[in-house]
């Protein structure tokens, strides 16, 4: 008898253009499903392209796909969209989320408060991985880490999004974190 998976739903967040489409793409075993549309002009004054000036497209709904990481684990990655003004959507796509991925960029950093805020506020396990874009600043883990004013317990991890490794290590590197989590929840009773 075939043993059925556990299916897990991580969140990939993280400021405009910080390459969240980039990841779920670059992993899924599946063809990911993509909400991606042109930034035309209508997006003068809205969007902030500094910093990401060749980017074209934007997410507008959210971004979708799946990586088993053993025989008894697969993972649906879903993909939020970056700009304030899709925010509404970020409670339902949350739903049922174990962690959650805020991939930082450190060309525009601070696009990443909103998502570092909106899980520690709702107690989402979650990691940064800080995508190295070609060009940016080379910083250590440690310096993103008192930038954003993290915990001591949340990973920060250096990441290259458009490569399916480095990818899969993050998403095994959240996997590995939020099972520590629920473990020290269920060792000190939280969890019964």
């Amino acid at each position: 008898m075939d043993e059925i998976p556990y299916a897990i739903k991580i969140l990939v967040a993280g400021g405009f253009g910080a390459g969240k489409t980039t990841m779920v793409g670059s992993v899924s075993e599946i063809e990911p499903l993509r909400t991606e549309e042109v930034i035309t002009a209508e997006s003068v004054g809205i969007d902030d392209l500094e910093g990401v000036e060749q980017k074209t497209t934007t997410t507008v709904a959210m971004d979708f796909g799946r990586i088993t990481l053993t025989d008894g684990l697969v993972l649906y990655l879903f993909g939020t969209p970056g700009q304030d003004r899709f925010w509404f959507m970020w409670d339902e796509l949350s739903l049922g989320a174990v962690g959650a991925v805020v991939l930082a960029d450190t060309r525009r950093l601070a696009d990443c408060f909103p998502s570092v805020d909106y899980f520690e506020q709702r107690g989402t396990p979650f990691i940064v991985a800080v995508n190295c874009f070609d060009g940016a600043k080379r910083y250590r883990p440690e310096d993103v880490r008192v930038a954003l004013d993290l915990d001591p317990q949340v990973p920060v991890l250096l990441c290259d999004a458009r490569r399916r490794d480095s990818s899969k290590g993050v998403l095994i590197s959240l996997v590995e974190y939020v099972l520590q989590r629920y473990s020290e929840l269920e060792n000190n009773g939280v969890l019964a």
